[in-house]
């Protein structure tokens, strides 16, 4: 017998004979409370939340998930949806609910042909770029691999070679999608179109997505990639000229500015490991002679402590910052959108850094615009297309001791930093305590999406997200 929460605020109670009826009609299977599958699909990347579903619905298709959705509904009950687990708000699981867990659909089937791919919604970042990468291909992703394919896509995706390709929705061609009525429908410009423009920014609210196509382009094997490193005392100038640099790359070159510790790298003199530092973070997605001369400003800049820019497997380009994202930390993020890195902007980014809480916690700056910014507001639920810097405030520690200490860091950090942003959020990056910023990450598309929600969702059943309310 379990307890669970209900759509209207109540609980109710489901019985085993009912779970057994339900674990019988699946390919995946239902599990319960001390089982390794429930384990497995509650722990999250983000510790921060130690939750506990009633529990776990694993998924091994479309047909399950279309079962899971129609029990949910029928029943009442609340559902969680995970995919890769990484979100940093924790929305994937919730506490006394059913969570559909699709971490393991993580099939990626590429046609080299067509240069396209599907991906399953299970699959991670690595999944992803190792099978496009066999035929030297790729999609736009973000820059961990860890990260789901599918919590990436539906919030926007951004990284390395966005600025060259457009965001991860800019390359979805089509969803398979699960709407809440229990429907299996295609998403494309030419078919649920509403729900295929809603589905590219406005994150799992209108259905739960069960496989994803892609366009691909020609990258790699190799790209010119890596890291130069230069101390925290010179940053106020460096910034400054980094933000020049940037708004003036071409389209091929990333470049980011990373502040935090140095850990301990290979390629630091001992003497810097635990320091501040500033780090740009470049890639170069084309030909190696023109990435040389594209990067040769941003080389020449100040006195560098370490240079390690140089040809790298784009895959592994793509992992290089896992060590230090590994999972079972405790994170917390706050984020801003600036058009521009003003020096008061610098100066209010260099007084946090001299305070960190934590050796891990770090303050990046990426830069988007490129193909990105060529796509105008209003083709996908992601309304932020100019080109401008986004700041990740990633505050990460160890110690739950600490969690009083290293939230207040950020968002003091993030209250200092608002007269400088221009008030759009990137909603991968929005914690769950954010839920008043729903505007700011949607905008003037906020009114559409809540219309469509009503079409797709009228009852809320998809609301363990940044939720958009029906209209």
């Amino acid at each position: 017998m379990f307890d669970l929460k209900t759509l209207d605020g109540s609980t109710a109670i489901v019985n085993q004979d009912t779970l057994d009826a339900l674990d019988a009609s699946l390919r995946g299977g239902v599990y319960q409370k001390g089982t390794p599958e429930y384990e497995d699909a509650r722990t999250t990347w983000n510790s921060m939340f130690e939750r506990y579903p009633g529990f776990v619905i694993r998924a091994l298709g479309a047909s399950d998930v279309q079962k899971a959705v129609n029990f949910v509904r029928e029943t009442g009950l609340v559902m969680s949806v995970r995919s890769g687990g990484h979100q940093i708000a924790g929305h994937a699981v919730a506490d006394e609910t059913v969570m559909l867990d699709l971490s393991q659909m993580r099939s990626v089937h590429v046609d080299p042909v067509n240069k396209t791919a599907r991906v399953a919604p299970g699959a991670q970042l690595g999944d992803v770029d190792r099978e496009t990468q066999a035929h030297g291909l790729a999609v736009p992703v973000g820059i961990n691999s860890t990260t789901g394919i599918a919590g990436l896509t539906l919030g926007g995706g951004f990284g390395w070679t966005t600025r060259k390709f457009g965001m991860t929705i800019d390359n979805l061609l089509s969803a398979e999608v699960v709407t809440a009525d229990g429907a299996i429908v295609t998403a494309s410009p030419t078919s649920h179109p509403e729900l295929f423009w809603a589905i590219r920014g406005g994150g799992g609210n209108f259905g739960v997505v069960t496989s994803f196509e892609f366009q691909l382009h020609e990258l790699g094997p190799d790209v010119l990639s890596g890291l130069i490193v230069h101390p925290i005392e010179n940053a106020p100038e460096l910034l400054a000229e980094f933000a020049t640099i940037a708004d003036n790359s071409p389209d091929e070159l990333t470049v980011w500015s990373v502040m935090r510790k140095a850990p301990p790298l290979p390629f630091l003199p001992a003497e810097w490991h635990g320091r501040e530092v500033l780090i740009f973070a470049a890639c170069y997605s084309g030909p190696m002679a023109e990435g040389e001369k594209a990067m040769a400003a941003l080389r020449a800049l100040g006195e560098p402590i370490s240079d390690v820019i140089s040809p790298h497997k784009f895959v592994d380009w793509q992992a290089a910052f896992d060590p230090l994202l590994t999972p079972g930390a405790r994170n917390y993020w706050k984020s801003h959108d600036f058009d521009a890195l003003s020096s008061d902007a610098i100066s209010g980014l260099l007084d946090a850094i001299s305070s960190l809480p934590d050796p891990a916690c770090e303050v990046f700056i990426a830069h988007v615009g490129g193909a990105m910014a060529r796509v105008e507001a209003g083709s996908t639920a992601y309304p932020q297309r100019s080109a401008h810097f986004i700041m990740n405030v990633h505050t990460r520690w160890e110690d739950p001791s600490k969690d009083a200490q290293c939230i207040e860091w950020a968002r003091k950090l993030y209250d200092q930093m608002q007269p400088h942003a221009s008030g759009s959020a990137y909603v991968n990056f929005m914690p769950e305590d954010e839920a008043d910023h729903m505007t700011g990450a949607y905008g003037e598309n906020g009114e559409k999406l809540s219309k469509i929600k009503r079409s797709y969702d009228p009852t809320n059943l998809f609301r363990v997200n940044h939720n958009i309310l029906p209209a």
